[in-house]
């Protein structure tokens, strides 16, 4: 066994476990005289900006987070990087159920978007249809716009490439807890049944030092080998991630297939406090098989205390994305729908770009992808990094967009770019939006769009401070939003929107 890593304290991913048995185991503003509309992109986000404020006619619609800033130099330009991230509504409705308020810093608006199901036509091949439309808002002249991206839908799971798998096992002494390791000994031995026999898996487990238990294996006659080294699995003392993360991704790239899709899968609460513990550090040391190897990161979070922040950063920096699993369903449409849907790309450095036409446009808001924030002019530049998206995704963007009093004809342009997974190829698709295409009210627009308003609007009101001021226009309360998403639930018959309902029932109790 290769050991990596030195003796540290406990209390680092204590549920890393107990999650992989419940994912396995159910498997079978500028002003109206301004030429250019003002934005809220401004590079990576690490700007240092000026103090936020209201512009004229806005209602005061601003706040902390830097989504709610201004540009330092107006213009009509908004760039991102594709994030598919959910890990931040589901946190957050754990949260809720637990009688607690999240975090407002562990908001963040475009995971509660993406976390719902979208109707955007999609492509026959690889890469992105592009869809642009919108809803007029209760405050006049504002609107918000949607920019959707779809990938083709995904095929069966014959059809996907071969997965090479690295899985990283926290068996710190908490693990002992019953519902834990015990699970994931169970939940792991599940899935050893359901992958195909030409996938392979690897297991990492860290304590105080990081172990590879099992190197690459193929499943294809080894199955009894990969059911003795999972039924070893015991609990043992203190807990290091950052050995535990540089092990796996060294166990990656040993075992690293050709035309395989090679994937690190960390399930973890994340709440590192030993060892390397920020997101930087720990990558640092695995850029290289990152950057060679093109091996993506699989995180998945769990427990109600939970390093949301350090997660998101590591699975960013790690070119995958997050989701959070609260419950036994959550687990299941992760692991039996979640991971086989993310083991093929069919896009890498996705990138997007919204232009606004200043003729109709006065100013606009990307809601949320703080974090996520390209410079305009590195749009078209592939040595910039953007996001990785697999077959079966779609993307949504919001904006809060002001137009000029009785504007008409072209209101925005949004162009996604993107690099064939295999040959590095660029390709670009585009969609437009005119303002006669906004429908009159964001309550009576298509069922779809009016849940991406709900959900954005539900985020907006718990980053917001005291849960009272909106940096969104025409936002309603809590108690009128949940009254909102009840009727949507009712009209979409979605078991999805009735629990959005649910949750901003249960924040306006709490607020």
């Amino acid at each position: 066994m290769k050991r990596h890593g030195t003796r540290r304290p406990a209390g680092v991913l204590l549920a890393l476990t107990a999650a992989c048995g419940l994912l396995l185991s159910g498997c079978g503003g500028a002003d109206d005289d301004g030429a250019r509309a003002s934005d809220s992109s401004f590079g990576d986000g690490t700007v240092d900006m000026p103090p936020p404020h209201a512009p004229e006619g806005s209602n005061g619609y601003e706040g902390g987070q830097e989504s709610r800033k201004v540009a330092p130099e107006p213009d009509h330009l908004s760039t991102f990087a594709l994030d598919v991230d959910t890990a931040s509504y589901g946190y957050a409705r754990r949260t809720l159920d637990e009688g607690r308020l999240p975090d407002p810093s562990t908001v963040r608006p475009e995971e509660f978007v993406n976390s719902f199901r979208q109707d955007y036509p999609r492509p026959d091949g690889d890469g992105f249809t592009v869809t642009v439309d919108g809803a007029r808002t209760d405050e006049e002249d504002w609107s918000l716009v949607r920019v959707g991206l779809a990938t083709r839908t995904a095929g069966a799971d014959d059809e996907r490439p071969p997965a090479a798998l690295t899985f990283v096992i926290d068996i710190s002494g908490s693990m002992g807890e019953p519902g834990r390791l015990d699970l994931a000994r169970e939940a792991l031995g599940t899935m050893t049944d359901e992958l195909r026999d030409d996938d392979s898996v690897a297991l990492v487990t860290f304590s105080g030092e990081a172990e590879t238990v099992l190197p690459m294996t193929r499943l294809d006659g080894n199955r009894g080998e990969i059911h003795d080294a999972i039924d070893g699995l015991e609990p043992t003392d203190s807990t290091d991630l950052g050995a535990g993360v540089e092990t796996g991704y060294e166990t990656a790239v040993e075992g690293l297939r050709e035309g395989a899709t090679n994937r690190v899968v960390l399930v973890s609460d994340a709440l590192a406090n030993s060892g390397e513990t920020e997101a930087d550090a720990i990558l640092e040391r695995i850029a290289e098989s990152r950057r060679e190897h093109g091996i993506t990161l699989f995180g998945v979070g769990v427990g109600s205390d939970y390093g949301d922040a350090l997660m998101e950063q590591l699975a960013d920096r790690g070119d995958g994305h997050t989701v959070y699993v609260s419950d036994e369903e959550d687990a299941r449409e992760v692991f039996c729908e979640e991971l086989p849907r993310n083991i093929e790309l069919t896009a890498r450095d996705a990138k997007a770009q919204v232009a606004f036409d200043p003729e109709t446009v006065v100013e606009f808001r990307l809601v949320g992808y703080d974090n996520r924030r390209v410079a305009d002019e590195d749009f078209r530049d592939d040595r910039v990094d953007g996001g990785e998206v697999g077959p079966g995704h779609t993307v949504t963007a919001l904006y809060a967009v002001r137009t000029r009093p009785g504007a008409e004809g072209h209101l925005a342009t949004a162009t996604v770019r993107w690099l064939d997974p295999d040959s590095r190829t660029p390709h670009e698709e585009t969609g437009d939006l005119e303002a006669d295409g906004l429908e009159e009210s964001v309550w009576r627009a298509r069922p779809r769009l009016a849940v991406t308003a709900t959900a954005a609007y539900f985020a907006d009101a718990l980053r917001s401070p005291g849960h009272r001021d909106s940096a969104l226009p025409g936002a309603p309360g809590l108690g009128e939003l949940s009254e909102r998403a009840g009727s949507l639930a009712a009209r979409t018959e979605d078991a999805d929107v009735r629990d959005l309902a649910e949750a901003i029932r249960t924040a306006d109790r709490l607020d």
